[in-house]
């Protein structure tokens, strides 16, 4: 189907707002007729409400529109006549699957799809660990026949490599939302939750088709407002939300403000060591658990950019984490507790303070002192998402702690979903980075965050959304593929970036090879693009100050935020080496150390990360750093404006709605590479004095 709006689930719905779940016609009409008898029929196990009503919904849902068929829901195997049918069973020991039991127990939400065929009965199986389990193959059965699966292809066990796959809301009470860039708040309005929670619960849909399993609702800078959505006058609207998210097996979490005995709670203290506090927690706790019994846990920011936290008292993390634990241990309630923690009042004449530091400098010392559920989430590069970061050395740092790395969809600093910018080929370097924390060839990143190198109890991936109230979710229709993305590679890290991909474009365009492919080639080339007109070697930043969107070299230059560069007429970067820098080389784990100390071995792309070095210096590519600089601004602005192109040559191939939304985007990156280009390119010509070899126009 090819038209701008279909039904699903008795809804209009444009393409864009469906995303990647259109649910488009097979193209091959025997495979439809293969899924179609199939799907007629299926059986549940112990009857159909034994599974998730959801999983009821989605499956009814996907069989109608791309196969023209209402299952017929049966607790047995039909005996009146023969025929295909589904299957689904929920693994349990009363089912009489007792010998695998423990295998599927200590994988919840695992799934097997396998295609059964002999002289007696054809049928495809969904065999689930959980009800969870049901929904995840629900959705990767219907996913496959949209990618064109033959039924003798299914022959699958799936488990999640990574136990907690959860996303972080950054909204606001008030509508607003931090970083955010595709309009309001889905949650909330006029400074309450939303009535009307339709959009929520598709939103649910979205993230259980790509294994997500929980959810923090709010900004983990806390308001006001916020504060009080664990109060009795609070809760029963945060339930309202846990039970659209419950539906669809992701388990509400809330960030919490840490000072909330004194906001809300009516102390004169939030000192985790103080009885009455850890008290009033577990007050707190119990009620929240009496309204959401399945409620997920904490996440909580503290002593970070003027959050309060346990500093104030002359505790430590360990101390504030292990308070709020111990009042959700007995719930199999989490602490996710941030490692985003920093000087944010730098004096920017101290060359000796180096935010990059920081997370290891204050976490590090306490490897082994949090309790078991506790998890501390760290970002996936030492200082804020930018375009390129080191991998954060904190990860295989802390051998005894839980950890949770973080990443963010909502593209701040890499376009704000104005550029088209496919970070999972980001995400996936950094969850490949070998830490060398183990022997030869085990240390890497993936490893250590799904829990499987240290033995942890709790692990996964937590990530800042990039959805609002815009009709296509993301602002950018194609900033779709990185939520699609970022739940795909954290159920399977082992998938490619360009897999993903393919993937996404096929279950969003449709069948179309050229698309699909153009689509592909444009996401997988669009993060070396943006890197290229933006910040270069790795010295990230440049950008307008609080916005974040466009070219202010030095906007950051002389701030508190530690975010400096060091460009002056003889060279740039910052010297971060332990022999003559800040020592922040000196964090990471032998050979990387050695490698970021060593000027002749870091890798070009991270250079002005660890040195300060003569725009003369000459990198491994055989360019100076300003000739490289002037080279991928002007390629980088040439690249952009063929993305542009590429996307207007599929009008007509690409329906016209999502065409023109998607048209508009890549002609604002176009113009805005350009700016960039220009901006950054005249900043340094002025700086060095050195001109461009190549005689391009440079203003000055």
């Amino acid at each position: 189907m090819n038209s701008s709006e279909q039904i699903i689930t008795g809804r209009t719905e444009s393409t864009l707002y469906k995303a990647w779940l259109q649910y488009s016609e097979p193209d091959s009409s025997e495979l439809r007729n293969l899924y179609k008898g199939m799907l007629e029929r299926v059986v549940v196990e112990g009857g159909v409400s034994r599974i998730p009503p959801a999983a009821v919904r989605e499956l009814s849902a996907g069989a109608d529109t791309m196969l023209g068929v209402t299952p017929e829901f049966m607790d047995q195997i039909p005996t009146n006549g023969e025929g295909p049918y589904l299957w689904i069973c929920l693994h349990s020991e009363e089912n009489g699957y007792g010998a695998d039991r423990r295998k599927w127990e200590t994988r919840r939400d695992a799934y097997s799809l396998k295609y059964v065929l002999s002289a007696k009965e054809e049928r495809l199986e969904l065999i689930a660990a959980s009800k969870a389990g049901v929904i995840y193959g629900i959705f990767h059965l219907l996913r496959g026949i949209s990618l064109g699966f033959k039924p003798a292809q299914w022959a699958i066990e799936e488990h999640p490599v990574n136990q907690l796959r959860m996303i972080n809301q950054w909204d606001n009470a008030d509508g607003t939302i931090e970083r955010g860039y595709s309009g309001r708040s889905i949650f909330y309005k006029d400074g309450e939750i939303s009535k009307d929670l339709d959009r929520v619960r598709d939103y649910a849909r979205l993230l259980a088709s790509v294994g997500i399993n929980a959810i923090s609702i709010n900004n983990v800078n806390v308001h006001e407002v916020e504060t009080g959505f664990i109060t009795e006058e609070g809760l029963p609207e945060v339930t309202r939300v846990a039970e659209v998210f419950r539906d669809y097996g992701i388990a509400l979490f809330l960030s919490i403000n840490f000072a909330a005995p004194i906001a809300v709670g009516g102390l004169d203290t939030a000192d985790p060591l103080d009885a009455g506090v850890r008290e009033w927690w577990k007050e707190t706790s119990e009620r929240i658990y009496r309204h959401i019994p399945d409620f997920g846990g904490f996440v909580v920011k503290a002593d970070s950019e003027h959050r309060p936290g346990p500093f104030a008292y002359g505790r430590d993390h360990a101390d504030g984490a292990n308070m709020l634990a111990d009042s959700l241990e007995p719930y199999g309630g989490l602490v996710v507790w941030r490692c985003f923690v920093y000087n944010c009042m730098q004096d920017w004449r101290d060359r000796s303070t180096d935010r990059a530091r920081a997370a290891y400098d204050h976490f590090k010392p306490l490897d082994g002192k949090f309790k078991d559920n506790v998890l501390l989430q760290i970002k996936n590069g030492p200082m804020d998402f930018q375009v390129r970061e080191p991998v954060s050395p904190l990860f295989g740092a802390m051998r005894a702690t839980n950890q949770v790395i973080e990443f963010q969809i909502a593209q701040e600093y890499t376009g704000q979903q104005r550029h088209l910018c496919y970070l999972v080929p980001q995400w996936k370097q950094v969850l490949d980075f070998d830490t060398h924390a183990a022997e030869e060839g085990k240390g890497q990143v993936n490893r250590i965050v799904s829990g499987s190198l240290f033995g942890m109890k709790y692990s996964g991936a937590a990530a800042v959304s990039n959805i609002g109230e815009d009709e296509c979710w993301t602002g950018h229709p194609l900033a779709q593929a990185n939520l699609y993305g970022y739940g795909r590679l954290i159920w399977n890290p082992g998938l490619s970036a360009e897999g993903i991909a393919q993937e996404w474009a096929k279950l969003t365009f449709g069948s179309d090879r050229e698309v699909i492919d153009k689509v592909t080639d444009m996401l997988m080339a669009s993060w070396p693009i943006y890197e290229s007109y933006t910040a270069p070697l790795g010295v990230g930043w440049m950008v307008v100050p609080h916005y974040h969107y466009g070219p202010d070299v030095d906007g950051y230059e002389y701030s508190r935020w530690g975010t400096y560069h060091f460009a002056d007429r003889e060279g740039i970067g910052v010297d971060r080496t332990m022999a003559t820098g800040t020592g922040y080389a000196g964090q990471y784990f032998s050979p990387n150390r050695e490698m970021y100390e060593s000027l002749e071995d870091c890798p070009d792309e991270l250079l002005l990360f660890f040195h300060h070095v003569p725009y003369g210096h000459v990198l491994h590519s055989g360019k100076t750093v300003i000739q490289h600089i002037y080279d991928t601004h002007f390629s980088g602005a040439e690249s952009a404006d063929g993305l542009r192109e590429s996307w207007a040559s599929l009008q007509g191939r690409v329906d016209a709605v999502r065409h023109k939304a998607a048209a508009d985007r890549f002609a604002e990156q176009a113009e805005h590479a350009k700016h960039w280009r220009d901006v950054i390119n005249t900043y340094f010509y002025r700086k060095s004095g050195v001109p461009d070899e190549h005689g391009r126009t440079i203003y000055f």
